[in-house]
């Protein structure tokens, strides 16, 4: 019976790397135009800040999950720090606007939560899956206010390193301009 799972799971590694969508955000690369549902029900399109601020935007795989509530709730404690950066945070997973809306209130998040139930962001952005792509990525872009990919922070383990990546590519952007 081993035989003969050991192939399957290498088909569905080799599947899961393969399937990932042809596009991919990297540094250097401009902001894709899409709208999502926000936790309030709402159109929201994140290129409505070009020119304006910098963008956040953070990929996480599920609301009120461990990793994804610390992660969460560590942009909620700098938040100040990323507005005196000029910079809007952008929280986006599969989650509907109803758990969006329930996660922000049980935690009280202060920024934006966005819906990406048919997964169109995630496919748009590349964002990379784990485990034989059962579990949807941890990835966070940071976008100057020209709305060009400054940075691209990808760790599934360590949600924090996120916070202080995204802050320091800031700082140092802001002060080479």
């Amino acid at each position: 019976m081993k035989k003969f799972v050991l192939p399957f799971l290498f088909i569905g590694l080799f599947n899961s790397c393969m399937s990932q969508s042809q596009t991919k955000i990297e540094v250097g690369s401009q902001l894709p135009e899409f709208t999502l549902k926000d936790d309030k029900g709402e159109d929201y399109s994140p290129s409505q800040w070009i020119g304006e601020k910098y963008l956040v935007i953070y990929f996480y795989p599920k609301d009120d999950t461990p990793g994804c509530t610390k992660e969460s709730c560590s942009f909620r404690d700098n938040k100040a720090e990323f507005d005196e950066l000029d910079a809007v945070i952008i929280g986006i997973s599969a989650d509907g606007e109803k758990s969006h809306k329930k996660f922000k209130e049980k935690y009280n998040l202060t920024y934006t939560l966005l819906s990406d139930t048919d997964k169109v962001a995630r496919k748009l952005f590349g964002v990379p899956t784990t485990l034989l792509g059962l579990i949807p990525g941890r990835v966070t872009y940071i976008f100057a206010k020209d709305g060009k990919c400054i940075e691209v922070i990808n760790s599934q383990t360590n949600p924090e390193k996120h916070i202080n990546e995204s802050l320091e590519t800031i700082k140092n952007h802001t002060e080479n301009q």
